[in-house]
């Protein structure tokens, strides 16, 4: 366990202990902060105590932190805040880490104004098909992202927090707005799980097997979904989204028609396209 004198937080909370709460509260524990988890899994509880985690069922160890992540799926993070709000450390700096803003933000920033604590909205960007504290890691985050949506850009929490954010292995901390932050998401996140489960669900699937290679693993990949979570980030972010899969289809139909008119150049015009932004992209995949 690493030495905490340079983080800027000595007592966490983690409410949530799955996949992002639980890998949360294993590398703020690596930094020599002390942890408390919240979940109501009792399995759950009991495997995150035997890594170290001081974790229970109910949220009173929470209450003493100086900083709070809320791990929780949208609807549960808003329920969880507003009935625990009055319990929370006052002067605490509490971080969401759900994959939308904008209804989080519009919700959960008045409760804490009212509180007596500081809102951030955060986004941790990482993650893995697998789910549960079972498939937590310290190293999870190691070269990721994390988006922050504060409610302002000069809040004096924010040098502190990215301090702590760097120190869990966040390579990046990007400040936005969340109606920004959601339109990117629509496009980096919720369409790539779209698309993969709109792939296999073609008729060929159940066939690939003997057919397919990176192609196959790298689209359906994200296909390993949990059902509730998305379906509920997919309906919050509804126009954002909606609006990435409407040019996704445009896309698609563009490509279909140069196919069905044997249209070689106007396919070819649409694949340089593609490949030119791809090139400019500069994450060197192919």
């Amino acid at each position: 366990m690493k030495e905490a004198s340079d983080v800027p937080f000595s007592r966490a909370g983690v409410a949530g202990l799955g996949l992002i709460g639980g890998s949360l509260a294993l590398a703020l524990r690596q930094t020599g902060v002390q942890v408390a988890g919240f979940d109501l899994d009792e399995n759950t509880v009991v495997a995150a105590n035997a890594a170290g985690i001081k974790a229970s069922a109910l949220p009173d160890k929470l209450f003493d932190a100086d900083i709070v992540f809320i791990a929780l799926y949208p609807d549960a993070a808003i329920g969880f805040v507003r009935e625990n709000a009055a319990c929370f450390k006052k002067g605490c700096v509490m971080v969401d880490c759900c994959g939308i803003k904008g209804r989080i933000v519009e919700e959960l920033t008045p409760i804490a104004e009212a509180s007596g604590f500081t809102f951030i909205g955060g986004h941790p960007m990482a993650g893995s098909e697998f789910g549960g504290f079972r498939a937590a890691r310290a190293d999870l985050f190691a070269g990721a992202s994390f988006l922050l949506t504060p409610p302002a850009s000069d809040l004096p929490q924010i040098a502190p927090l990215e301090q702590l954010l760097r120190r869990l292995g966040f390579a990046q901390v990007v400040v936005t707005n969340p109606a920004h932050h959601d339109r990117m998401i629509a496009f980096t996140s919720q369409l790539p799980h779209a698309l993969a489960c709109a792939y296999v669900l073609s008729s060929s699937c159940p066939d690939h097997k003997g057919y397919s290679a990176g192609s196959y693993r790298d689209v359906s990949r994200v296909a390993h979904i949990n059902p509730t979570l998305w379906a509920e980030l997919f309906l919050e972010n509804k126009d954002a989204f909606c609006a990435e899969m409407d040019e996704m289809i445009n896309h698609l139909q563009a490509l279909r028609d140069a196919v069905v008119a044997d249209d070689r150049n106007a396919l070819e015009t649409l694949l340089r396209q593609a490949r030119k932004r791809k090139d400019r992209d500069g994450t060197g995949d192919s």
